[in-house]
């Protein structure tokens, strides 16, 4: 099972209907947004964690910050307005998509239909939840993997999955890190995320 995959089922229930509250959505819309919206946040990361830097610097952040935390818990303390590093969605974005968050929220607004407010607001929901989810991972994971390298295969694989599904989130998470069309991920993408609107998210 995908990372993805495994945080989803985890977030159907009580906390599925939490977050549809919050954005006045119906729980079906809400899933579907949550389906989108979760593969990008993972492909993103594990771009980032493809370069040893991002790696280490994902893997202390997950350790000073989101380690021991229980996803429901982070979940609440982000509704209910917490204000802590483990819970400030915002900040965590800025991590995740750089100069590229407008274009992520104005993709998964577009491919979701949620409009550009509530597709950002749910995207600082989840941030905080990813990033609780990935440092229980690490820490239930063989003792060994505990590092920048592990981290970054693990979310490596987690990225390559994302695309290879395809469907709203792969086309995203493909538009996204893909700005010269070439289909290749290269020094002239990373380049080029300053500019440029996403393509794919049309419905």
């Amino acid at each position: 099972m995908s990372l993805t995959d495994d945080l989803l089922a985890q977030l159907q229930g009580a906390p599925l209907q939490q977050v549809s509250q919050q954005l006045g959505l119906d729980s079906q819309q809400a899933a579907g947004a949550i389906g989108a919206a979760l593969p990008l946040l993972m492909g993103a990361l594990g771009n980032n964690a493809a370069r040893p830097q991002g790696a280490e610097a994902l893997l202390g952040a997950l350790q000073d910050n989101h380690s021991g935390l229980d996803i429901g818990g982070v979940l609440g303390a982000v509704l209910g307005g917490g204000s802590s590093p483990a819970t400030n969605g915002a900040g965590i974005l800025g991590h995740i998509f750089g100069g590229s968050q407008g274009r992520a929220e104005a993709g998964l607004a577009q491919a979701t239909g949620l409009g550009s407010e509530r597709a950002g607001q749910l995207l600082r929901i989840l941030a905080p939840v990813v990033m609780a989810y990935l440092a229980q991972r690490m820490s239930a994971g063989d003792q060994a993997q505990v590092d920048a390298g592990g981290l970054g295969r693990m979310l490596g694989q987690e990225k390559q999955h994302v695309v290879q599904q395809g469907g709203v989130a792969g086309g995203l998470l493909g538009s996204l890190l893909d700005q010269d069309g070439d289909g290749q991920l290269g020094v002239s993408d990373l380049i080029r995320l300053g500019s440029g609107l996403l393509g794919s998210g049309k419905r």
